[in-house]
């Protein structure tokens, strides 16, 4: 029988996502996406991977056709880990600018 407890394993957010992912994986990431500050501890423990490693931001700058959000965002916040991304040389796609389509052709 399987059964759930009423605990919290870990948190998938800010320094749990390094620990979900060393839990289910069982190593670190070689490649990592995030667009938030919640997304930071996870884009840094991959960047500290010796073996060749990739780190991107998704900037959400585009309020037309996605919701927009920055630096000074009350959700999705975007702050400390585009300062770090443009620190140490992460990839960052600017929604904007660098997508010609966010969704597909007759979708929302």
């Amino acid at each position: 029988m399987l059964m759930r407890l009423p605990e919290i394993d870990f948190i998938d957010d800010k320094d749990g996502k390094p620990e979900g992912i060393q839990k289910f994986i069982g190593r670190k990431s070689i490649a990592a996406f995030g667009n938030s500050d919640g997304d930071l501890q996870m884009l840094q423990w991959t960047a500290a991977n010796k073996k060749p490693h990739f780190e991107l931001l998704v900037h959400h700058t585009d309020e037309e056709r996605e919701t927009a959000y920055d630096r000074q965002s009350s959700i999705g916040r975007l702050d400390k880990a585009l300062d770090e991304a443009q620190l140490k040389g992460w990839t960052v796609v600017d929604m904007k600018k660098d997508w010609k389509r966010v969704f597909p052709i007759g979708k929302p």
